[in-house]
């Protein structure tokens, strides 16, 4: 048997326990891996003197409306090659959809632009901060519009099996990174004050609803939770049918409001909170 004194480095069963990420990626230490998820955006939230949030979901797959023109440009080229493929019109049909809601990017910017720089710093706590999912789109659009009024945002991505880059316009030292989507969903909603929605796929949805459902069962305080766009979301998801079927009460269709605009938007915020409006 080989001696340590023959060794020329020590076995793995020698290093300091938080400083062995062999160790630290076993299935037993799970437990430990989710609290450190959940203390190391915390405690540099705190640092930063974040109280408090508004949150901002939506699809990465919205463009601008100059990436989504030039798009709808170069799919209208490939149509013109090929007019019959049927793939070809159906992203077609999509493109022009994009540039229709490229709208919701620049309501989002113009959102998160009104929120951060109307009521962000308040005698040194920052206030009503945005955070996002840290990706593109919907989420570029609203860290760019808090960049662009010179506030704090916060970005909190996750690791999938597909690349996702952060975003240029988070703060850089609230640009987080999570592998469970329980310890980032929660994280979206423990300093929340507000949810604006914006059209989105599956996971705008899983996160509209957890909040719906937190609201509902009286886990969490209620907040507003604006959805952007009544003519995408009356198509998307048919709350009245709920109501008539008895899966949800009457009085649940209050716990949403629809808006069309950044500024709509946070009035319906500033009411809710008796927040004076300049």
């Amino acid at each position: 048997m080989e001696s340590n004194t023959e060794k020329s480095y020590p076995s793995s069963s020698y290093l300091v326990a938080y400083e062995d990420i062999e160790f630290l990626n076993r299935d037993d230490l799970r437990p430990v891996r989710l609290q450190l998820e959940l203390l190391k955006p915390e405690l540099i939230m705190k640092e930063h003197n974040i109280v408090s949030t508004v949150v901002v979901f939506g699809s990465a797959r919205l463009l601008s409306r100059e990436e989504a023109e030039k798009n709808l440009a170069d799919v209208e080229k490939k149509a013109a090659r090929n007019p019959d493929q049927p793939d070809v019109k159906k992203a077609l049909v999509r493109a022009r959809h994009g540039v229709e809601n490229s709208r919701y990017y620049e309501e989002a910017r113009e959102f998160a632009r009104i929120v951060s720089s109307t009521c962000q710093l308040d005698r040194g706590k920052c206030d009503f901060v945005v955070v996002t999912g840290g990706g593109p789109g919907i989420m570029e659009a609203a860290n760019r519009g808090a960049y662009e009024a010179g506030a704090k945002s916060v970005g909190l991505n996750i690791t999938l099996p597909f690349e996702q880059k952060p975003n240029p316009y988070i703060t850089p030292d609230l640009c987080f990174q999570f592998h469970y989507f329980a310890l980032r969903k929660m994280h979206f909603l423990m300093r929340t004050k507000a949810l604006a929605v914006f059209p989105g796929g599956f996971g705008t949805l899983d996160e509209m609803f957890e909040t719906l459902t937190l609201i509902q069962t009286q886990k969490m305080k209620a907040i507003p939770v604006l959805l952007f766009g009544q003519s995408y979301w009356s198509q998307a998801i048919n709350f009245e049918f709920l109501v008539e079927q008895g899966t949800i009460s009457p009085e649940d269709l209050k716990l949403v409001s629809y808006v069309e605009t950044a500024a709509e938007a946070w009035q319906k915020i500033t009411d809710f909170y008796e927040i004076e409006n300049p």
